[in-house]
């Protein structure tokens, strides 16, 4: 199930990158290239996900390996380091628990075999350094195979060894490719519902260990540092609305019934007409096409 997950996503963020009461097993971490990020806190800084200068950074790094989507490097930094603004051990000096080093979260002698001097670097080039770091993530990536849809899964996996890690990774890119000034909030919300991917449907389920799609969408939201009420329809009536039906962005709740006074379904939209939610009884938490037949409308919480 959980390769399924992560293979699906993965595609998803090709495809996003390229064209630009409800209705109803991931693997755990294990330090591999890098250290690992961290769940988002329920203190949540404003402003947006990937600052504009990291942004920058990571769209000329990726350009060293053709094919490299910019928005896989932000979002490894944003899970690494929370794209170097993290005042965790390790990231500006020392190292982490797991030994790794920056905020690209490199372990010593991966960095030592991978590292480059970006364009204002410094030299010897250093972990610390977020051109540096950026660079020689981006190389560490192409040599793994993210240059090429059919192994950007793979590669993310050989930064960090766990399905969960790639499928938060791929959720949180396919969000920044969508929309490049995407939230900060939003994106700890997506994060913790990327998480989820592979968790059971669980009727009137808040977590953790099952969600019914209301409890999930409370939850990825309460990560984000967000207060929202507990059902669909109390959600979708606490807004704010996104006007009209749309356009809606990463982040946004989407909401699915037969009208606005009844409400029975809500997502949380990835981008590219893609949303995560906990559709129904029997399935688990998923990232699935989201359907605009029965759509009632969207909202902000942020």
């Amino acid at each position: 199930m959980g390769r399924v997950v992560v293979v699906a996503v993965g595609l998803c963020l090709v495809g996003a990158v390229v064209l630009g009461g409800c209705l109803g097993a991931l693997g755990g971490v294990s330090p591999g290239a890098a250290g690992g990020g961290s769940a988002p806190s329920a203190a949540v800084e404003p402003g947006p996900a990937v600052p504009a200068s990291w942004e920058a950074l990571e769209r000329s790094a990726a350009t060293t390996c053709p094919g490299l989507p910019w928005s896989v490097l932000a979002a490894i930094g944003r899970v690494e380091s929370d794209s170097g603004r993290s005042s965790a051990p390790g990231v500006a000096a020392g190292a982490n628990a797991a030994g790794a080093e920056g905020p690209m979260q490199f372990e010593p002698a991966t960095f030592a075999r991978y590292a480059v001097v970006g364009p204002g670097g410094v030299s010897p080039p250093s972990p610390y350094d977020p051109v540096d770091a950026l660079y020689s993530a981006a190389n560490l990536l192409c040599a793994d195979g993210a240059g090429d849809p059919a192994s950007l899964a793979a590669a993310i996996f050989d930064y960090n060894h766990s399905t969960h890690y790639v499928a938060t990774v791929l959720v949180l890119a396919q969000a920044l490719a969508s929309a490049p000034g995407l939230a900060a909030t939003a994106a700890a919300a997506l994060q913790f519902a990327a998480d989820q991917l592979g968790t059971p449907y669980r009727w009137g389920g808040t977590g953790p260990g099952g969600f019914d799609c209301s409890g999930l969408t409370q939850a990825a939201y309460r990560a984000a540092g967000v207060a929202l009420p507990r059902v669909a329809q109390d959600q979708f009536d606490a807004g704010p609305a996104v006007p009209g039906l749309g356009p809606v962005e990463p982040g946004d709740l989407l909401f699915y019934g037969t009208s606005p006074r009844a409400v029975e379904h809500v997502g949380i939209y990835v981008g590219a007409g893609e949303m995560i939610d906990a559709p129904h009884t029997g399935a688990v938490v998923r990232e699935e096409p989201a359907r605009w037949s029965d759509f009632v409308g969207a909202t902000r919480p942020w």
